[in-house]
C-alpha cells in the first residue's frame, strides 16, 4: 500500500466510524504556512506561486494525513489582482492599496445591510431584478453601472435599440471589458489550483477539498441583511426569511451537484456561521437552519461526497440535531464543544474533528500542547470516528508547539 493509500484509508476509516491504525491528523493551518515560509499573507494573496510554495513546505515538513480540507486556510490565494479590479465593498484584504488591514492579516468581511427595508417589496417580487440593479452595485464598485439599468422600459422594438444602447454606455463597456479580464485571470488561477492539488497528491497526500456551500440562513444574514437586521427580521418579517431560504436552498443543492461533478476531492466544506448556541432559539434553529442543513448533508452524501461541517462557536445545544444524519458519512469539525458530550452524542453516528485549542499553539508551553493532545485522543479516539485537528486555523503559532502537536498524535495516537 502506498503512502497516499495509507493516509486515505486512515481518514476513510475514521469517517466510517472504524478505528484506524492510528488517529489521523489533518492540517488546521490557516496563515501559518505563509509565516513559516518567510512570506506575508499579502504575498500569498497577490502571488499564487508563493502561496503554493508555502503549502507544499508545510505539508512536507509536518506530514499530515491530508492538507486543510477548507482549501488551505485562506480563501483568496492569488486573488489580489482580481480584487483590485472588482473593488468589493464588503471585503478588505491584505496587500490592498488602501492598507486598511495588516499585510499579515487574513481577509476581513464587512457586514452591512445590502437589502434595505425600502427595497423589500422589490426583493420579494423580482429577486433577479433586485440582484442586478440593487444587490451587485451595493457590494462592488466595478458593478455600480448595473444600478443605472431600468428594466421597466420597453426594449422590444424591432432592433432592440434601447437594450443595445443600455449595454453600450461608456460605463457598461468598461465594466464588461474588466469582467472579461477577471474571467481570464480566474481561469488561470483555477489551472494553478489544479496543478497544486496534483503536486500534493504526487507527494503522497490526499486532497480532500472538493467544494463549499453555505446554509441559506447564513447567506441571508451574512450577505443580504447583516446580523442585527436579520435578528429583527426573525420577528418582524419571518415570511421574507422563509421565502428566501426555501428558494435559495434549491440553488445551493444545484451548486453542490455541479461541484461534485468536477471536484478534485470529495469533501464539501460547510462553515456554520449563525447556528451556534444562543444565537437562535431552539425552535428557530430547527425551522430556519437545521432543516436546510440536513437536506444539504443528505444531498452531498447522495452525490457520493463527504459533508465536512465546521461548527463555528459553541455548539453544545445543537448536538441533538447533528445526530439526524446517515451513520458513518459525515465529518463534524468543532471549534468549541465539550468533547465528552460530543463523543456520547455522535460517537455512533458521525466522525468528530477539531477541538484542539489554537491559543495553546500560539501562547502555550510545549508540555501543555502534548497534554491537551493526549486528553483529546483519550476522550475521542476510542472506537474510531475521530480525526485530530485544531478547533480553528492557526497563524503565528510557535513552530515547536506545532511540531509537538503532530508528533504527539503520531505516537500517542497509535492503536
Amino acid at each position: 500500500m502506498t503512502l497516499i493509500e495509507e493516509r486515505r484509508k486512515r481518514i476513510d476509516d475514521a469517517i466510517s466510524l472504524r478505528e484506524p491504525d492510528r488517529v489521523p491528523i489533518t492540517s488546521g493551518a490557516q496563515c501559518y504556512p505563509m509565516y513559516n515560509a518567510g512570506y506575508t499573507v499579502a504575498d500569498a494573496v497577490y502571488d499564487f506561486d508563493k502561496y503554493a510554495e508555502s503549502i507544499i513546505k508545510d505539508i512536507v515538513q509536518y506530514e499530515p494525513d491530508a492538507p486543510n480540507a477548507s482549501n488551505g486556510g485562506i480563501t483568496i490565494p492569488g486573488q489580489g489582482p482580481v480584487l483590485d479590479l472588482l473593488r468589493p465593498k464588503n471585503l478588505v484584504w491584505p496587500g490592498a492599496s488602501d492598507g486598511r488591514i495588516s499585510r499579515n492579516s487574513t481577509q476581513q468581511f464587512i457586514e452591512y445591510a445590502v437589502l434595505l427595508e425600502e427595497d423589500m417589496d422589490f426583493f420579494m417580487e423580482d429577486y433577479t431584478g433586485w440582484l442586478l440593479t440593487k444587490g451587485y452595485p451595493a457590494v462592488s464598485e466595478l458593478l455600480e453601472p448595473l444600478g443605472e439599468w431600468n428594466f421597466a422600459q420597453n426594449f422590444l422594438d424591432s432592433h432592440f435599440r434601447g437594450l443595445i444602447q443600455l449595454f453600450s454606455t461608456p460605463a457598461l463597456r468598461e465594466m464588461i471589458q474588466i469582467i472579461w479580464r477577471i474571467s481570464d485571470m480566474l481561469a488561470k488561477l483555477d489551472e494553478k489550483n489544479a496543478a497544486l492539488s496534483r503536486k500534493i497528491e504526487g507527494l503522497g497526500f490526499p486532497v480532500n477539498f472538493g467544494g463549499a456551500a453555505l446554509v441559506p440562513f447564513d447567506m441571508y444574514s451574512d450577505f443580504y441583511r447583516g446580523t442585527l437586521d436579520t435578528m429583527t427580521d426573525l420577528y418582524e418579517r419571518p415570511e421574507v426569511i422563509t421565502r428566501f431560504i426555501d428558494r435559495q436552498l434549491e440553488f445551493v443543492l444545484d451548486s453542490i451537484s455541479a461541484q461534485a461533478a468536477q471536484a478534485p476531492g470529495k469533501w464539501i466544506f460547510i462553515p456554520l456561521h449563525k447556528g451556534m448556541d444562543s444565537f437562535l432559539t431552539d425552535r428557530q434553529y430547527k425551522d430556519y437552519y437545521w432543516k436546510h442543513l440536513q437536506r444539504m448533508i443528505n444531498h452531498i452524501i447522495d452525490a457520493g461526497m463527504v459533508p465536512f461541517v465546521y461548527t463555528e462557536g459553541p455548539y453544545n445545544s445543537r448536538l441533538k440535531y447533528l445526530t439526524e444524519v446517515p451513520k458513518g458519512k459525515v465529518v463534524y469539525s468543532f471549534e468549541d464543544v465539550d468533547p465528552v458530550s460530543a463523543k456520547i452524542a455522535l460517537g455512533d453516528t458521525a466522525c468528530i474533528q477539531g477541538l484542539f485549542p489554537v491559543y495553546l499553539l500560539h501562547y502555550g508551553k510545549k508540555q501543555q500542547v502534548i497534554d491537551e493532545a493526549k486528553r483529546l485522543i483519550d476522550n475521542l479516539a476510542p472506537g474510531g470516528g475521530y480525526i485530530f485537528t485544531t478547533g480553528a486555523g492557526y497563524d503565528q503559532a510557535k513552530p515547536e508547539n506545532v511540531e509537538a502537536m503532530f508528533d504527539t498524535v503520531k505516537t500517542y495516537g497509535k492503536r
